[in-house]
């Protein structure tokens, strides 16, 4: 969209683009140099596993605040108001229990492994390795996949380009950036410059919430939400909001963005020690809180700037009420382009834009590793060498980074940024709780019961609105049995839009309103696919026991 054509003009100078184009330089520079501490594949994936404490809090922190986690953060803010941030308090609480209890990750770390599926080898046999680091490495690489379009709008947003050509282009550069400097430095590229990308993030981050403070002013920013939003703006629990199902479903997602998702378990496996691994969790909780506070904080501000301007809230908040959810994407990069002076819009860019970089070099060396060490490898009756492993990380690193380049720009998002990274993330996590949960502290867990819930876990899919939209046809009977449908205005509905009431020409209609389907929410979808998958596991695990009894030791 055209933002000079209702009045809009960015703040973003030549000044800016000097500032973001010279730090970019510097940090592949960086990434390029590091190249040499690498000698072999441990170095190259878990950096010897000799992270100290603060420095591993920080890579970890670095990678989970990534321009998508601002991006969609600012988004579920825009939205869902002060209520959006039970996110991130249940993401700290568990982070927290986590890091005292050292559930899950300290077992892992005693392990050794390098990643989760090496774990299931492990305990389960060779055949689960190989099916759940298939099943995780194509969940993680669709994870990403938006990760591109989110930088693309962001990039739209902050700098007022409108030519799609353009956008590609620069997307396309700051992936090749990350694939080079990923694929020469592997995990100790990542952990220096994460460390140095999470430091600039914050500050900039914390910079641009003041400046919103200040701009809007606190009072004005209460009362636009109670307006907008009412009640449900400020209660996660209001049946116009999120709701209690969906607030259960992020606490378990707190538990898989720590304990679960490999890029978060890799910092475990590469810390010095368990008892570094519980310092660890138990500092970065306050790390996990903050990096989804301030975004949604800053979300809650460009909705309260958006209201003040009538020309954008005819596109952001328009009457109908219903919204594109690439367009309330870039509710966060327009508002910031509007209120940062030049000079430091530019700053504040390079560590978004340094962030994206973070966030993918952290994702393609995590799920390259895993295709390498969990799904080729284990194929080979006397292994791989570790050259032979380097080298094939470093391809599958190449080959990623080319998909998700063209994954993201043909999508169709259909739904908020977050609740398409819960439930790609969902076709792996929801089987992997099973397995890791059971696996660890269950001793009767079997290998059955691990393929029926590694297999459980494909149901998550569910959750994807395109995916609902061609599985109409099965969908639509349980969604009217179990209630998910709507009232829409006649004005919304299109060629595509299906009715409850079917066989009726749209001009035929006289009411105001008609009912159609809705979506079953991902919170929906996740938490049945997870109790489906605990399930599987009890059961298989009971009726096929394990032959040979477990043994923690």
């Amino acid at each position: 969209m055209d933002w000079n054509a209702v009045g809009i003009e960015t703040n973003f100078s030549s000044l800016d683009w000097c500032i973001v184009v010279g730090y970019l330089i510097t940090v592949v520079a960086v990434g390029v140099y590091i190249r040499r501490y690498i000698t072999n594949v441990t170095d190259f994936m878990v950096a010897g596993r000799g992270l100290k404490t603060f420095l591993a809090i920080a890579t970890m922190i670095g990678t989970e605040l990534g321009l998508v986690t601002v991006m969609y953060s600012s988004q579920k803010g825009f939205t869902g108001g002060f209520a959006a941030f039970h996110i991130a308090l249940a993401a700290a609480i568990v982070t927290l229990v986590v890091g005292l209890t050292g559930f899950i990750v300290v077992p892992l770390r005693r392990m050794k492994v390098m990643t989760i599926p090496e774990f299931y080898e492990k305990r389960f046999g060779r055949g689960v390795r190989i099916l759940g680091g298939i099943i995780l490495a194509l969940s993680g690489i669709l994870n990403m996949g938006m990760f591109l379009k989110a930088g693309s709008l962001f990039v739209m947003g902050i700098t007022g380009l409108t030519r799609s050509v353009h956008l590609n282009i620069i997307m396309s550069v700051l992936l090749g950036m990350v694939l080079l400097y990923t694929t020469l430095g592997g995990m100790v590229s990542v952990v220096v410059l994460d460390y140095i990308q999470f430091v600039v993030l914050s500050f900039g981050l914390l910079a641009a919430s003041l400046l919103s403070i200040r701009y809007l002013g606190w009072g004005n920013i209460i009362e636009t939400v109670s307006q907008l939003k009412g009640r449900a703006g400020f209660d996660p629990f209001h049946g116009e909001g999120f709701g209690v199902p969906y607030v259960v479903w992020m606490f378990f997602l707190g538990l898989v963005s720590c304990a679960v998702w490999q890029t978060a378990v890799i910092r475990a496996c590469s810390a010095e020690n368990t008892r570094t691994v519980k310092k660890i969790y138990t500092w970065a909780s306050i790390g996990f809180l903050m990096r989804f506070l301030l975004p949604y904080f800053l979300g809650i501000c460009a909705l309260t700037y958006i209201a003040g301007h009538e020309s954008l809230k005819n596109v952001f908040l328009p009457d109908s009420g219903s919204v594109d959810s690439q367009v309330t994407l870039m509710a966060m990069p327009i508002f910031l382009s509007q209120i940062l002076p030049v000079g430091l819009i530019g700053i504040i860019s390079a560590g978004m834009l340094a962030a994206f970089m973070s966030t993918h070099d952290s994702y393609l060396l995590c799920w390259s590793s895993v295709l390498t060490q969990d799904v080729v490898a284990p194929c080979f009756k006397n292994g791989l060498s570790s050259k032979a492993r380097l080298l094939l990380t470093r391809i599958f690193i190449i080959a990623i980074g080319i998909f998700i380049l063209v994954w993201g720009l043909w999508y169709d998002l259909g739904q908020d940024l977050w609740d398409y990274m819960a439930i790609s993330g969902a076709i792996y996590f929801t089987g992997a709780i099973a397995l890791l949960v059971f696996g660890l502290y269950w001793k009767r867990a079997s290998k059955v019961g691990a393929y029926l819930a590694l297999v459980c876990g494909f149901l998550a899919v569910i959750g994807l609105t395109p995916v609902q939209n061609k599985l109409g046809f099965l969908l639509n009977p349980i969604k009217l049995q179990f209630g998910f449908t709507k009232e829409i205005p006649i004005e919304e509905v299109t060629e595509k839009t299906v009715l409850v009431v079917k066989n009726i020409p749209i001009e035929q209609i006289t009411t105001k309103t008609v009912e159609v389907y809705d979506t079953i929410g991902s919170e929906i979808v996740g938490l049945t696919v997870i109790a489906l998958a605990i399930l599987a596991m009890i059961i298989g695990s009971l009726l096929f026991p394990q032959k040979r009894a477990y043994s923690s030791g």
